[in-house]
């Protein structure tokens, strides 16, 4: 496929590597004779490693087939996680360096996760954009402090830490999203 065909998401060959695109830049050049190019951030599967490419609009680029099983949290088999085909049941196992930051999120039971496979073999794990975890530990509400919610560090079940309003209190459940690790509310 050429460059200017190319969408996010999509996973191509570059390098002798397997990358997805996850943001495009497109720039043409003012005056005669420019040629429109395109800037793509892609990641490594398996892998994430982050890389920056740049292409011309009639670069070709060889697209690979990459399927996404809609899967869901299994167990953990030693350091490796194992996702569960939400349709046919087929185990997908994943290193826990393939899984990397991910793994502060996965709980036991998680489901709406997308497992990405090429040529039968799972190689990148896509979770859901939220996922309910549990406070475990964090400083108690200060009070008659100030007027402004300050933010105040918590330990979540899966041993995340992330920061939470001043009124979060241990043993409640909470909305973080998965793309920044912020919070998201309260679970219940």
């Amino acid at each position: 496929m050429k460059a200017y065909d190319v969408k996010k998401g999509n996973v191509v060959e570059h390098n002798n590597g397997v990358y997805q695109v996850r943001d495009i830049e497109r720039s043409s050049p003012q005056g005669r004779g420019g040629n429109v190019r395109f800037r793509f951030v892609m990641y490594s599967v398996p892998g994430g490693n982050k890389t920056d490419a740049s292409f011309d609009a009639d670069d070709e680029l060889k697209e690979v087939d990459l399927l996404r099983r809609q899967a869901s949290f299994s167990y953990k088999d030693g350091e490796a996680f194992v996702f569960m085909d939400d349709e046919d049941f087929t185990p997908y196992t994943l290193d826990a360096d393939v899984v990397g930051d991910a793994a502060g999120y996965i709980t036991d039971g998680l489901s709406g996760c997308y497992v990405q496979v090429i040529d039968e073999q799972p190689v990148a794990v896509q979770l859901p954009q939220s996922v309910v975890l549990e406070v475990v530990e964090t400083p108690p509400e200060l009070k008659g402090g100030t007027a402004t919610k300050r933010p105040k560090p918590a330990r979540l079940s899966t041993g995340l830490e992330i920061q939470v309003p001043e009124y979060i209190g241990n043993g409640e459940r909470v909305w973080v999203n998965t793309t920044t690790g912020e919070f998201g509310g309260r679970a219940d």
